[in-house]
């Protein structure tokens, strides 16, 4: 494993967040959140942030998730893969942050966490005072999001969207692999799933490499960010991650956004249906399969239509919100047939 690259001060407001991105690799921006109140807080104490949080609260129930101490922090599945190794109930955040507060002398507390709750519902006013700003975005606004918990440990999955990740309170250790390691990465059933995304099988911090051997490939291409207070990480949609929360209390805020219109669809719903209609056809099907979607999906989209009128392209063409819903209400009552 390597370091994340680390990039020294740049401000919150010129964070070349396109520049970045394009470059296909993970960055970390040292310090670049530090002034922010929420990091003062925490730096101050664990009270001292949960007081601060507790005070922009909604009075909304969010969903808090709790493990016993025995699973060490991971949400993951039980044993046989039959459920999940944790609960999750609708909780007053205000609640579930004394009840972290009550934890926090433990040697062994249960796991105590609330994951990607939307800060402008459930926490309105905190974005204010520690955000990053609109324009670093320009028109593809990002999600914001708040993350919450003692010493937990989100298991290495991928997200379908680029992601800032601003490191609030507490210490994160995040280790990343390359998009292209997936087999290397043993992953689990698309669903049930700990966190809504897919996640590797693998328990990092105890590999079993006899069972997953192909998982020592993956850790020579992993990239390791270990996060203080006031650090970001951004890094490209699809890349794997495990996310560990190395404190009695931490906090991270992230921004996930897309480089695409909102009419596009996720291309989850296209694998669920190619496993669907392609994954057990004879294998020269496949192959030519391979070569249709190369020609109109994955090559030069321009190029699959260029040789035909501007009133032929249809699907084709440039894709734009009224082609869209032609093209969705077409696929679903092929669908529905």
């Amino acid at each position: 494993m390597k370091q994340v690259r680390v990039i020294e001060g740049i401000a919150p407001d010129r964070i070349p967040v396109d520049e970045l991105i394009a470059s296909g690799i993970p960055a970390i921006l040292k310090g670049a959140a530090a002034d922010w109140p929420l990091v003062a807080k925490g730096r101050q104490s664990a009270k001292a942030a949960i007081d601060y949080l507790s005070s922009f609260d909604a009075a909304r129930p969010v969903v808090g998730y709790t493990g016993e101490p025995e699973i060490g922090g991971r949400f993951f599945y039980n044993d046989d893969l039959t459920g999940l190794n944790f609960q999750g109930s609708r909780v007053g955040l205000t609640d579930f942050l004394a009840r972290i507060a009550a934890t926090l002398g433990d040697d062994q507390p249960p796991a105590l966490y609330i994951g990607s709750t939307d800060l402008d519902a459930f926490l309105p006013g905190l974005r204010a005072e520690n955000d990053l700003p609109s324009a670093l975005f320009g028109e593809h606004q990002p999600i914001a999001s708040i993350w919450i918990g003692n010493r937990t440990v989100a298991s290495t999955h991928y997200d379908f969207s680029n992601n800032i990740a601003c490191n609030m309170v507490g210490r994160r250790r995040f280790t990343l692999f390359p998009p292209d390691q997936i087999a290397n990465l043993y992953p689990g059933p698309l669903e049930p799933t700990p966190g809504g995304q897919v996640v590797s099988m693998v328990d990092l911090r105890a590999p079993d490499f006899g069972r997953y051997p192909r998982f020592r490939q993956a850790l020579d291409a992993a990239e390791v960010a270990e996060l203080e207070p006031g650090d970001l990480l951004i890094y490209p949609a699809m890349w794997w991650h495990n996310v560990e929360a190395l404190e009695p209390f931490n906090v991270m805020i992230n921004y996930w956004w897309n480089a695409v219109p909102r009419f596009i669809d996720s291309p989850m719903t296209t694998l669920r249906h190619a496993l669907l209609s392609l994954r057990d056809r004879p294998a020269h099907e496949k192959a030519a399969w391979r070569a249709l979607f190369d020609y109109y999906v994955f090559g030069d989209g321009a190029a699959a239509s260029a040789h035909l009128p501007d009133h032929a392209r249809g699907p084709l063409g440039p894709m734009d919100e009224v082609t869209s819903r032609r093209l969705r209400a077409d696929i679903l009552n092929r669908l529905n047939r």
